[in-house]
């Protein structure tokens, strides 16, 4: 049964702005939730509709039930949302974007994860839970490596003697040239990909963004992919560190797991 809680305000401001402090202290006004907070809050009540739930039905939802963080308007949420599609931890941490759903042919439109995004609030936008979004991504990638080579038996299938099967695949090995009985040469498989780059440490959020939308995301598009991604920060200091920036990043480095680190004299 709801009831009213009461907060004591203190302080020398206006009552709004004592009201507003308070409530920020309390997390009963939030001023910005993080993408995680966001997934946490979809599968607790839960929120999803099936497998997905509505961007404007959710932001409606915040607005209305009082069992969910009260946020300061609509763009505290579409930001989380931005940040959980952005995440290259998506499929563990937080969600899929997709620009609607399509009820006849069973698929997300738009379907966008690992990469930056624009969230529309229309009814038709939604949120995916990402073992779902996953599955459909790993289909199209298959479907699309699918497209580029010749359609055949299926593997194992025999093939009948006395020549072209049924289907109209015929067998028989073909150059390039089209001489019968020459093998094709095979297709190097390649599997594996590295590769370093150098960012600006101003702008560190940016190229990362772009790195995770242009490189990544690709990478982790793969079926069974196993993407690992290391960031190495080198820095020298003419003018040397002081003892609160040396405590300050070695505390922040044990916080973040860093697994090596450490400052040197030369």
């Amino acid at each position: 049964e709801p009831s009213w809680t009461e907060l004591k305000l203190q302080g020398q401001e206006s009552l709004a702005g004592r009201a507003a402090k308070k409530l920020k202290n309390e997390e009963a006004l939030l001023v910005q939730m993080g993408a995680v907070r966001l997934r946490t809050e979809l599968d607790r009540v839960p929120l999803w509709s099936g497998n997905h739930v509505g961007v404007k039905q959710l932001a409606e939802y915040m607005a209305r039930y009082l069992y969910l963080p009260r946020l300061r308007d609509e763009n505290v949420l579409f930001a989380a949302i931005q940040e959980g599609v952005a995440s290259l931890m998506w499929q563990s941490e937080t969600f899929a974007y997709a620009e609607g759903w399509d009820e006849q042919k069973k698929r997300y439109q738009g379907l966008r994860a690992a990469t930056t995004i624009r969230v529309i609030a229309d009814d038709r936008a939604v949120l995916v839970k990402p073992g779902t979004a996953a599955a459909q991504l790993a289909a199209e990638q298959r479907a699309s490596a699918a497209g580029t080579t010749v359609a055949g038996p299926a593997p194992g299938s025999p093939v009948p003697a006395g020549g072209p099967n049924p289907d109209g695949f015929d067998p028989t090995p073909v150059s390039p040239g089209g001489t019968p009985g020459t093998a094709v040469p095979a297709t190097p498989v390649l599997r594996r990909f590295h590769g370093s780059v150098k960012v600006d440490p101003l702008r560190l959020g940016r190229d990362a963004a772009r790195i995770a939308e242009e490189v990544v995301q690709h990478l982790t598009g793969v079926v069974g992919a196993e993407v690992v991604i290391t960031l190495e920060v080198s820095a020298r200091l003419p003018e040397g560190a002081s003892d609160k920036t040396v405590r300050d990043v070695t505390e922040n480095c044990r916080t973040l797991r860093f697994t090596d680190f450490g400052f040197e004299e030369d």
